[in-house]
């Protein structure tokens, strides 16, 4: 299949913030684009934004002075419906409501031709409910963009029941056309991005619920630790978090109310005070001018420790995360810091990942026990536990949880190592899996159900997750680079240490582990 031609006529529905940014990629692209909206003024403003925008993207060499006036000429408004029925492919762009849709598109299906493509720019309403009442439900398709469309580069595009595959792949190469990333999801509630985003809040919601650290702490770690552009709570600040909230009541009552999605009662409670973020002026952290932003929390300097040796029993697991405790250790020398290598052999250690040893310290990357858990399992009290990171040899911080029974001298001593190799050093409260740890777990394991229920692709769902919300890594590349076995025995402890179905295993990761191939092939 190829992208619609150059000479087709585009039309968006809609003249607000996603409308006008859809026009806007279209006609850049070498489209005709006809702007729509039942306010007039709404349109002409749209227009005049476009234009100005083109005109600063040439100031500043993204497009020539020539290509911008020839895109601006592209654009015209739309007096009524009627007069985008020589259009090839309409986009509709207006308010989430299911009866709102079903009716514009029943009116444009009176209007265009019979080859003309209807695509829903919906974030959330069923690609299948939207086209079930249309008389060739089969044209319809879901064309999502992300806010803002000039810069996100990812296209969601959705096939429900009845969506012609010609038609799903015609918009996905004009997506392509128009310098997107697409990727094809099957119309299930919160199509790739809007499901597998949820553990990416859910999990910062427990780790304040459970006083693991404050909320400019957990985004610190997030950000400074896993390479996420925005912790999770500020990035709720940004998106409102009476939108976050309505999404995220959206997808769990689509689910059955699946408690993998379910909403944070402390969210509740922020929008009913009216918090919203950024734009009430509060959220968690103040707006507006003069405001301060709250300290994430760093421990106090402490001397480097004398000794430091790395330990992995014979026998033991060390394949799928042992790269990451080897990281940390090259960064450690690099510091100029002498670490000595020992081994033990299986039986000698209650625990056989491998493990860092400084002043009688034990020191693992997390699997989702809590400190305090480990150190009862392995009867070692001096145990302390790192959290992950995206690069340890770049990370400007790194998380730790002491078990209750660690003695403060042998905290101390771990805390100066990681200092001594330059890290900020936080310290959570001893919740299982730390913040990135269980995040990144809980997004691999929401990802891999997505493909094993045929939403989408190994490749799509981590491609949606980089270009939709700047993840650093894809989920599932993720899973591959922590290691699989690693990652369903954090699953595993969490699941057991809550008790809740929350975080069962997705069938597709204990797949993956016992035939024991990456998701990506190397």
């Amino acid at each position: 299949m190829a992208a619609l031609d150059n000479n087709s006529i585009v039309a968006v529905i809609g003249s607000g913030a996603m409308g006008a940014g859809i026009a806007q990629v279209a006609a850049a692209a070498g489209y005709r684009v006809k702007l729509y909206d039942t306010r007039a003024e709404a349109v002409s403003k749209a227009l005049a934004d476009i234009g100005k925008m083109y005109a600063k993207l040439a100031e500043k060499g993204r497009m020539t002075q020539g290509d911008a006036a020839a895109a601006t000429a592209r654009l015209q408004a739309a007096g009524s419906l009627a007069d985008v029925s020589d259009c090839a492919l309409v986009v509709e762009a207006i308010v989430e409501n299911l009866d709102v849709k079903r009716g514009l598109f029943a009116e444009l299906e009176a209007l265009v031709g019979d080859d003309c493509i209807l695509a829903t720019n919906t974030s959330s309403i069923s690609v299948t409910a939207i086209a079930a009442k249309l008389r060739r439900p089969e044209r319809l398709v879901g064309m999502h963009f992300f806010n803002p469309v000039a810069l996100m580069a990812l296209v969601e595009v959705i096939s429900g029941l009845a969506t012609s595959e010609q038609v799903a792949a015609t918009v996905y190469d004009t997506s392509i056309a128009w310098g997107k990333n697409p990727v094809h999801a099957k119309s299930t509630p919160g199509f790739i991005v809007n499901r597998v985003a949820r553990p990416f809040y859910a999990e910062g919601w427990r780790l304040l619920n459970e006083q693991a650290g404050d909320a400019a702490t957990i985004d610190a770690v997030l950000r400074e630790a896993g390479g996420f552009r925005m912790g999770p709570f500020e990035l709720m600040d940004l998106i409102g978090h009476d939108v976050n909230f309505s999404v995220t009541q959206s997808v769990f009552g689509a689910y059955f109310n699946d408690p993998r999605f379910t909403p944070s009662v402390l969210q509740q409670e922020m929008v009913n005070a009216g918090f919203l973020g950024r734009k009430s002026g509060r959220g968690f952290y103040p707006y507006g001018e003069g405001a301060s932003a709250p300290v994430a929390q760093a421990e106090s300097a402490q001397p480097k420790p004398e000794f430091v040796a790395l330990s992995a029993a014979i026998g033991g697991d060390g394949r799928g995360h042992s790269g990451i405790i080897h990281s940390l250790v090259q960064r450690l020398e690099q510091a100029g810091i002498t670490v000595s290598r020992r081994v033990t052999q299986e039986g000698q250690a209650h625990d056989e990942a491998p493990a860092l040893h400084c002043h009688g310290a034990a020191i693992y990357l997390t699997d989702g026990r809590s400190a305090t858990q480990r150190a009862h399992d392995n009867q070692h009290p001096d145990t302390v536990l790192f959290d992950l990171a995206l690069d340890y040899a770049g990370a400007k911080r790194i998380a730790v949880a002491r078990a209750d029974q660690c003695s403060d001298a042998a905290y101390a001593a771990v805390v100066g190592l990681f200092q001594a190799a330059g890290f900020i050093v936080t310290r959570l409260d001893d919740v299982p899996g730390l913040a990135v740890m269980r995040t990144v777990a809980m997004l691999a394991n929401e990802a891999a159900d997505a493909v094993n229920q045929g939403v989408c692709t190994v490749a799509a769902v981590d491609i949606a997750m980089q270009k939709g919300v700047n993840y650093p890594r894809g989920p599932l590349a993720w899973a591959d680079a922590v290691g699989i076995q690693h990652i369903v025995t954090v699953l595993q402890h969490l699941a057991l240490g809550y008790g809740e179905d929350r975080y069962r295993v997705s069938p597709l990761l204990r797949r993956k582990l016992a035939n024991g191939a990456p998701f990506h092939a190397e």
